[in-house]
């Protein structure tokens, strides 16, 4: 299954064209390597996505079938960690000078 595909049917972004711009920007690595949009996806694969407000890194458990709820997305990965991103407190560090 392609990444954007993937990444949209597991809700761990709304929309396929989101997933599209993360990858195309450099915030979505695949095992370690930068990553396409169309880059296939297999299960025991680890996603790094660098998110606006947080860093999210998953291993996949499963592939989708179809469209799927929320609920069951939840259950198709496994989540390794979840950490906010202060990227705005990042851009004004320095400026009190």
């Amino acid at each position: 299954m392609r990444l954007d595909l993937f990444l949209k049917k597991t809700h761990l972004v709304r929309q396929r064209h989101l997933a599209k711009v993360l990858c195309d920007g450099g915030a979505v690595h695949v095992n370690d390597r930068r990553a396409k949009p169309s880059q296939e996806v297999r299960p025991g694969d680890r996603i790094y996505l660098r998110l606006p407000r947080r860093d999210l890194e998953v291993r996949v458990l499963e592939l989708p079938h179809g469209n799927v709820s929320r609920r069951i997305a939840s259950e198709l990965v496994e989540i390794l960690q979840d950490t906010p991103a202060d990227r705005v407190g990042r851009v004004f560090e320095g400026l009190d000078d």
